[in-house]
């Protein structure tokens, strides 16, 4: 049955591309190859998704109805149960359930596995898809509970596959294209990523969790998968010696020979390169200066922002002395509005097996499954008790880069043992120094 859909055609009216479009797109591939594949849900399934989407608008309420969990044996995450409740109306979409399958480490697929998907997916499902979802999974949406069990046999005996993370669990890790393709990475974010993922399997599949927590990937601090603002821990590459500059490099920059920003402004004349105004004046620390042909960075007062290497990317490097730095407590808005991640650990080694990080992991995890309440994010609980509190229980020591501004509150609070014999023990390290 075709849906009539004036609201929805209006989503196709504007300049931009229209996932209304793309929907009534599928809709028709699908009453169109009927005799060709036997579907294995309604055919008319897109169709009536149109239907309830303009059923939705036209109400100003959601159709979807909470209730019934669903998914694959043995697993307690990785399918989302959406039921409409208004079946009679829009059959094909009485069930529309979605799967989240893991991504490939740096999404990298080849065209052959992304066409078997497809055909797997109109045979079992809508057809509909969406690469990627913001935690990073390939999601399959829409399909009905019994081919559930099905589709999850075809994924993981023929594509070698796994489904992703969902609900109070580990979601699925998710890192940037990393040493693959981009000179800044200070890291292997694939071989990262994907050996945290096949670690912590069980926190993936069972979900055991307060609420949801997001491992995230970035290679450099351009933060290209955003961790520092998506992910409950973000593991951001950094290094910890001097940015490596080509003077020469410098000069054809300044002298117009090498465009800036690796010429991704062709196009567009912005008048002669100012090195002074668009590099110096612009680092957030104020690190660096340029005098007689020469550029000169105080790197102990660079905070990795990575602007001037991104300008000029032919006479500023990356330092040697690779690793990562682990942040903490990113979420969007749920309960006390949205977080960026706070510095954790300001350096560590990437080493396989990757025993170091796995200790601080597990760490934050132990303190936040004991302290933190249903449905608390690991940012609202750092906030409710404190970063201390956070650094205490993964055994980190405080160090500067904790800290943002020097503290404005005036009053102090000791705890029992630095106050018991603390004044005697250190008025007795302070004579045994004299005394020497």
């Amino acid at each position: 049955m075709k849906h009539e859909t004036p609201l929805l055609d209006q989503l196709e009216s504007g300049p931009w591309p229209s996932f209304v479009s793309d929907m009534k797109a599928q809709a028709e591939v699908r009453a169109n190859n009927a005799e060709n594949i036997e579907f294995q849900i309604p055919q008319d399934a897109v169709e009536d998704l149109l239907g309830v989407l303009e059923l939705s608008y036209e109400d100003g309420t959601t159709h979807w109805k909470h209730g019934g969990i669903v998914g694959v044996f043995g697993y307690g995450g990785g399918v989302i149960g959406r039921y409409c409740d208004q079946p009679d109306s829009f059959p094909g979409v009485a069930h529309f359930h979605t799967m989240r399958v893991n991504q490939p480490a740096g999404k990298f697929y080849t065209s052959e596995y992304l066409r078997d998907l497809c055909d797997l997916w109109d045979l079992r499902g809508s057809g509909v898809t969406n690469m990627h979802g913001s935690t990073g999974d390939i999601i399959l949406l829409g399909t009905t509970t019994p081919q559930l069990e099905e589709i999850f046999y075809e994924l993981t005996h023929k594509f070698d596959q796994d489904l992703g993370g969902s609900g109070s669990n580990l979601r699925t890790p998710a890192d940037c294209i990393g040493q693959a393709r981009c000179e800044y990475a200070c890291y292997d974010t694939q071989a990262l990523c994907h050996e945290l993922t096949v670690e912590y399997q069980d926190e993936l599949h069972r979900p055991a969790f307060p609420y949801k927590f997001k491992f995230k990937f970035d290679g450099c601090p351009n933060c290209c998968v955003a961790s520092i603002a998506r992910s409950d821990l973000s593991f951001v590459g950094t290094w910890k010696d001097d940015i490596k500059v080509d003077q020469e490099a410098v000069a054809s920059y300044v002298g117009g020979e090498f465009p800036p920003n690796a010429g991704a402004h062709a196009g567009r004349d912005w008048g002669a390169f100012d090195i002074q105004k668009e590099v110096v004046a612009l680092c957030p620390s104020q690190c660096m200066k340029y005098e007689d042909g020469k550029l000169e960075i105080n790197n102990r007062e660079c905070v990795r922002c990575m602007h001037c290497i991104n300008v000029m990317p032919r006479a500023l490097r990356i330092g040697d002395e690779r690793g990562l730095s682990m942040l903490a407590g990113a979420k969007a808005p749920i309960l006390d509005g949205a977080q960026m991640g706070s510095l954790l650990v300001p350096f560590i080694k990437v080493e396989e097996p990757y025993d170091e990080i796995k200790e601080v992991i597990e760490n934050v995890w132990d303190w936040w499954m004991e302290e933190g309440k249903n449905r608390e994010r690991l940012g609202e609980l750092i906030k409710r008790q404190g970063f201390q509190k956070l650094l205490e229980a993964t055994n980190i020591e405080p160090m500067a880069q904790h800290v943002q501004e020097p503290r404005s509150n005036p009053y102090i609070f000791w705890k029992e043992d630095e106050v018991e014999g603390g004044w005697d023990r250190d008025i007795n390290e302070f004579r045994k120094h004299h005394q020497r």
